[in-house]
């Protein structure tokens, strides 16, 4: 068993072509012996979103806090707020958007482990 606090583990800027004002956190990876997922834990910042993306896994997510938007290829646009979960299917284009002027959106972002 291994327990992790969100507070101590390092926060780095997403930098992939695309993304504004996001930050990834890693609380639970392959390193700390997990069989099959990573949690990843992303904070957006107001006036920010991740890439306009796809790759070729799910990922789980439940946020956290804040209010944010999920958009996916078709134009579709789900708001998202606190206690909301979301699915993201391979190969399915998608980015999140912080919708506050002045609260940061954060997500748990669970993934299969080779992917982290």
């Amino acid at each position: 068993m291994k327990i992790n606090k969100l507070t101590d583990i390092k926060k780095s800027k997403v930098v992939m072509e695309g993304a504004v004002n996001a930050f990834k956190q890693i609380p639970i990876s392959s390193s700390d012996g997990s069989p099959a997922y990573s949690f990843r834990v992303f904070t957006v910042e107001p006036g920010g979103h991740t890439p306009f993306h796809n790759h070729n896994y799910e990922h789980l997510n439940y946020i956290i806090e804040g209010e944010g938007l999920l958009k996916n290829e078709h134009g579709e646009e789900h708001n998202l707020e606190q206690g909301d979960f979301a699915i993201v299917e391979p190969n399915e284009k998608h980015q999140y958007m912080n919708k506050s002027k002045d609260k940061d959106f954060v997500m748990i972002c669970a993934v299969p482990k080779e992917f982290e």
